[in-house]
């Protein structure tokens, strides 16, 4: 009688019939196969960690000196052609795995009176090993190491870019025709248009506060940051070397939560200090380093559209940051309540005081302070913001549209004039315009 049984024998036989000779070329093969799957994982990554670096990563990587860094930045200066290069060599590498998985499997097995099973071994297995470890273990990894997977692929990335530039160019194009040709068949309303809906529905049922409501979330996605922002000559900071007791006196008189700091000058803010952090000092009579509380700015251009802030700012939840022009300098500030303002109106909290900026001599008379806002000044009068477009150029406060348009620092009773309205300088200093007069023609809040 044999050892073994007689069943388990003819299983070993019927598995063993599967199986060719495992040769060399057998093994070349698989380990041509398993280096694909690994690149494969790499590219796969990449697209991952290129496209999920946030703008606090990318500054740093702008600021750094290393080539992997540099590269980077320049790859994402054109997104479309890095995706579609990605997209391309991932493809292609895929397909070589598969093409391989047949030609080794054809090798080492024997499925020839077993056409479904080698369906399976050939494609299903093939298919579920590159969603595995080429797709989604790699992606994960990128997620949560996007900077490092980054710099290792920048090299690898730049020169895939040069090697596949035609045909990532080609599919660039292509995409491009075809977004344009969707965006003709488009039949959104534009701002203007729905502004002009909400006109006409004036005589409805509804307030004036929700007409000018739905204005600002018309509205709000054509603001820039200079627009809204507290300009420097207006924002309360402090230098990075002044004394505790002196720096409580500044935070008791301004009565702000948060205040910038510099060192030097106010083009070099380095931080902001928040007021809460200070609460467990307060008892102290001792000079404490109060700088080791000074938290990090958050810096944006002074083109940056309020809709974009706003998203950021609810990110990485902050309330304030710093507008830089484009040297540099430090233009002023922005707040979240800024930004909501644009669309509630103004917002007021018991430690608000209520800050004059223009007097009403008369239904046709005016006096405002030069630091108003453009935008400030056509609600109060009624004056339509899209006549000062063309001639406005940076300016966004009254005394910046005068300078504008003088091209030079105006004397007092000097008058700029437009068909409906007179401004006349009132007061002027030797580096600014401080009050404006502002004579009406109609009463423009009654149209």
């Amino acid at each position: 009688m044999e050892d073994t049984p007689e069943p388990y024998s003819c299983f070993i036989s019927v598995i063993l019939s599967f199986f060719n000779t495992f040769n060399a070329e057998a093994a070349t093969g698989l380990l041509i196969m398993f280096l694909l799957l690994v690149f494969s994982a790499l590219v796969s990554g990449s697209e991952i960690a290129f496209f999920s670096l946030k703008h606090s990563q990318l500054n740093d990587l702008r600021e750094s000196t290393e080539t992997a860094a540099q590269k980077i930045i320049i790859l994402l200066e054109k997104p479309k052609r890095l995706l579609a290069t990605i997209l391309i060599t991932n493809n292609v590498v895929n397909i070589a795995v598969i093409i391989l998985s047949t030609f080794v499997t054809a090798i080492v097995f024997n499925f020839e009176d077993y056409l479904i099973l080698g369906f399976i071994v050939q494609i299903i297995v093939v298919t579920f090993l590159i969603l595995l470890f080429a797709e989604v273990l790699p992606k994960v990894y990128a997620t949560q190491h996007n900077v490092k997977f980054a710099l290792m692929m920048a090299g690898t990335m730049t020169a895939l870019r040069r090697v596949f530039y035609p045909m990532s160019s080609l599919l660039v194009k292509s995409t491009n025709f075809i977004d344009k040709r969707l965006a003709k068949k488009k039949t959104g309303l534009s701002a203007n248009e729905i502004s002009h809906a909400i006109d006409i529905t004036h005589e409805e049922k509804g307030t004036e506060d929700d007409k000018q409501l739905l204005y600002g979330i018309v509205q709000f996605s054509n603001i820039y940051a200079r627009e809204i922002m507290k300009s420097r000559m207006d924002v309360v900071a402090v230098a990075e070397d002044t004394p505790f007791k002196e720096l409580i006196k500044v935070i008791v008189e301004a009565g702000y939560s948060r205040i910038p700091v510099y060192r030097e000058s106010f083009d070099n803010v380095i931080g902001i200090l928040y007021i809460k952090d200070l609460l467990p000092h307060l008892d102290t009579n001792e000079d404490i380093k109060w700088q080791k509380l000074i938290r990090n700015c958050f810096f944006v251009p002074e083109s940056k559209k309020i809709n974009d802030l706003l998203k950021e700012f609810q990110e990485k939840k902050i309330h304030m940051a710093v507008v830089v022009d484009e040297y540099g300098g430090t233009s002023g500030i922005v707040t979240l309540e800024d930004i909501l303002e644009e669309i509630v109106g103004e917002i007021n909290d018991e430690f608000d005081i209520e800050q004059t900026i223009y007097s009403k001599i008369d239904s046709l008379n005016y006096m405002f302070e030069g630091k108003t806002l453009l935008k400030d000044f056509c609600k109060i009068t009624g004056v339509d913001y899209n006549i000062f477009h063309e001639i406005k150029g940076e300016a966004d406060t009254m005394a910046g549209l005068i300078l504008e348009i003088k091209q030079e620092l105006p004397y007092k009773g000097e008058k700029v004039s437009f068909d409906d309205f007179e401004l006349v300088v009132d007061a002027v200093d030797n580096r600014r315009i401080k009050r404006i007069h502002v004579r009406l023609k109609k009463n423009f809040s009654d149209e």
